[in-house]
């Protein structure tokens, strides 16, 4: 018996459940989303409202902040990290394969050069981004395989990242 068990056949039943209503009425399955945030007074510290939780963003010192939360890099970086792990939990669950634990390692970097007001190649963004997936199970190494590959096709924030989208300023 794998340690996740009981969660994924908890999320195995949900996941029924969704796909029962989906195909009863298909437009319930597009979720909207949205997060906020503001500059905190004089102190450059973001909050950043995502659904009913908030999470406080900041900058490390060499960028005028206080290190009181994450930065907007790190907090892309969690996001993955984070779908990432429940992608593998639904996949696992969806494909019945135990699990013991899932931990996940994003690493990316990010040139400051264009950040500081210095000419630089190109927009800034995050570059050399890469994940480590650390899966433990008592599966078979064909199933875990399997899983990394449904992970690789149904892991939203991965694939968001990896085919970008327009974003478009809306007045």
């Amino acid at each position: 018996m794998a340690q996740l068990d009981a969660y994924l056949e908890r999320k195995a039943g949900v996941l029924a459940q969704g796909r029962e209503k989906f195909t009863t009425s298909p437009e319930a399955a597009l979720v909207r989303l949205k997060a906020t945030s503001h500059v905190a007074g004089n102190t450059g510290v973001r909050p950043v409202r995502m659904g009913d939780y908030i999470v406080i963003s900041d900058s490390a010192p060499g960028l005028a902040g206080h290190s009181l939360g994450p930065s907007s890099p790190e907090m892309l970086l969690g996001a993955l990290a984070s779908c990432l792990v429940h992608t593998y939990l639904l996949q696992a669950a969806l494909l019945e394969i135990p699990l013991d634990n899932v931990e996940i390692e994003i690493t990316g970097a990010l040139d400051m050069t264009g950040v500081v007001g210095l000419p630089a190649e190109g927009p800034i963004k995050l570059e050399q981004l890469g994940y480590k997936a650390d899966i433990t199970s008592p599966a078979s190494d064909a199933d875990i395989t399997r899983l990394h590959a449904a992970v690789e096709t149904a892991c939203a924030v991965l694939n968001t990242l990896r085919s970008p989208m327009e974003v478009k300023r809306v007045a």
